[in-house]
């Protein structure tokens, strides 16, 4: 399988995937203060929302690289 075929794999699973779940969260972690031995850190939860024609375009532009011959 070479790199193009491996790439419109990816776009394709990457879109769906997008078109599936719509969002994901992830927690980012800061440190606030660090006062000698006590170190005060914050855990802050993030959203970030993937956009339907974003989905749609990666999934169009996987199977045109699948399918189209050079």
């Amino acid at each position: 399988m070479n790199a193009v075929k491996m790439l419109a794999i990816v776009l394709i699973v990457a879109g769906a995937l997008g078109l599936a779940y719509g969002s994901f969260t992830y927690t980012k972690e800061t440190h606030q203060a660090k006062i000698g031995p006590i170190e005060l850190s914050v855990k802050d939860k993030e959203t970030v929302n993937i956009p339907v024609w974003a989905g749609v375009v990666a999934m169009v532009a996987g199977a045109i690289l699948l399918f189209v011959r050079k």
